[in-house]
């Protein structure tokens, strides 16, 4: 049975708060632990999970972190899931990589004030299909390691970077000759040749910050069929719009 100080401290780490004061995170469910161990082994301190998952996953038992069998009840106790999924594993927070990015050749995203957790993830997980390794954002960005995050991004949190600063500084930090935002009124994407740069991804309910805009050196927009239509959705959910925008950017780029 878990003592209560190990309940209360895996709780702890629910919270922002928590995670910043231990320089913890959670790592929950099944596929997600099992990439924690197969990619970052050495960060997982402890792997909480049932009889079955150590059974059925030989990198649980060969681990040098700590492992404890736990029942569905316990589980349950310290899962922020509605309906738990047979592992979570306490691990501590990734090291950096060195923030440079080739803007030129490549492209990446900056976010600006992503508050929802399920797009950031989401978005960390279009990232990694497409070999994106660095990503940037506000630091009015939804954090990282939200557990929510954690889960939407389906393991690519460990492959994928988010560096947090005002666009400002990192337009002065490093060479971008093309800043795209993605608006209403910007060029048509599928009719623009493309290049290398940063795409300006905004907020979920406001869009891009006005003082953001000025910016931006290249609008453009994702045509929809009926773009006046009152009936009809003014904008495309931010990961959807990101996701959209990353397939084109990355089609045109190969070729």
């Amino acid at each position: 049975m878990l003592p209560k100080n190990q309940i209360k401290e895996i709780q702890s780490l629910h919270l922002k708060k928590g995670r910043e004061a231990r320089g913890l995170f959670i790592a929950e469910g099944m596929k997600t632990v099992a990439e924690v161990l197969r990619f970052k082994p050495e960060c997982v301190r402890d792997v909480y999970a049932t009889a079955d998952f150590i059974k059925a996953h030989p990198l649980a038992a060969q681990t040098k972190a700590n492992v404890v069998e736990v029942s569905d009840d316990e589980l349950r106790k310290i899962s922020l899931q509605n309906t738990p999924n047979q592992a979570l594993a306490v691990c501590h927070k990734l090291n950096t990589v060195d923030q440079t990015f080739n803007f030129e050749k490549a492209f990446t995203f900056y976010l600006d004030d992503i508050r929802d957790p399920g797009n950031l993830g989401t978005i960390i997980r279009l990232a990694d299909w497409f070999g994106i390794t660095q990503l940037y954002g506000s630091n009015e960005c939804c954090e990282f390691y939200n557990p929510k995050v954690i889960q939407a991004s389906m393991g690519a949190f460990l492959r994928v970077q988010l560096n947090y600063l005002p666009l400002p500084e990192l337009l002065r930090s490093q060479t971008v000759s093309r800043v795209y935002g993605a608006v209403l009124n910007g060029k048509d994407v599928y009719a623009q040749p493309l290049g290398g740069g940063l795409i300006l991804i905004g907020n979920e309910a406001n869009g891009i910050r006005e003082e953001n805009l000025s910016l931006i050196t290249h609008p453009i927009t994702i045509p929809a069929k009926y773009p006046q239509d009152e009936f009809r959705g003014e904008s495309l959910n931010a990961a959807m719009a990101a996701s959209i925008l990353a397939s084109e950017f990355f089609r045109q780029l190969q070729h």
